[in-house]
């Protein structure tokens, strides 16, 4: 590897530690701008539990169907927030099987033999495609349950593996609902700790 190609690594690295900041600055602000809506309305909120989970169910969908991470800001402060309301368990299954769904935008996007250079081009979408070789449906369960990298990568290269949707759906959603458990947890954990919440 030569150093100018090091050095691209880097800061491409880099970027993807200040947008990983960015995110969770932003999620923190719309639980907060979240939380003083719903204790400022003071609404019975007891009559909209089912409403609140297709809600929840719809805002995962939407978040997930974009091939860029723009949307999670917004989906895991809706998350957090409808988990602070009503049950946890509940969110996280909602939410769950709106990402699954959602998700299926990338894995259709590589089944059909489109490239999205600014995912593919990368050297991760190469690391993947090998663990995908290597490991199967525990390279999608583990990409869906880590918090970090953008599921996207892991979603086109199981298309473009071919991988019955009969494997990767319940791959997929194995991972995301341990991981949306623990977000809904830790958010009301947060929101309890933080004085200003």
């Amino acid at each position: 590897m030569t150093e100018q190609q090091r050095g691209s690594n880097k800061k491409t690295w880099l970027g993807y530690i200040f947008l990983f900041i960015i995110l969770i600055a932003v999620s923190v602000g719309l639980i907060y701008l979240l939380q003083y809506l719903v204790d400022s309305l003071d609404l019975p909120l007891d009559r909209y539990a089912a409403l609140s989970y297709f809600i929840v169910f719809l805002v995962q969908v939407i978040s997930n169907l974009a091939l860029f991470p723009t949307g999670p800001p917004v989906a895991t402060s809706v998350m957090i927030i409808a988990a602070t309301q009503w049950n946890p368990i509940l969110v996280a299954l909602s939410a769950s099987i709106g990402g699954t769904i959602g998700e299926l935008s990338g894995y259709y996007v590589g089944y059909l033999g489109r490239k999205s250079p600014f995912i593919t081009n990368t050297r991760f979408y190469e690391m993947v495609n090998h663990w995908m070789s290597k490991y199967g449906v525990w390279t999608i369960t583990l990409l869906a349950f880590q918090p970090v990298i953008p599921f996207d990568v892991g979603g086109i290269a199981a298309g473009t593996a071919k991988m019955p949707l009969r494997k990767f759906l319940p791959a997929l959603w194995i991972g995301k609902f341990p991981k949306y458990i623990i977000i809904c947890y830790a958010g009301i954990g947060l929101i309890d700790f933080l004085p200003f919440m």
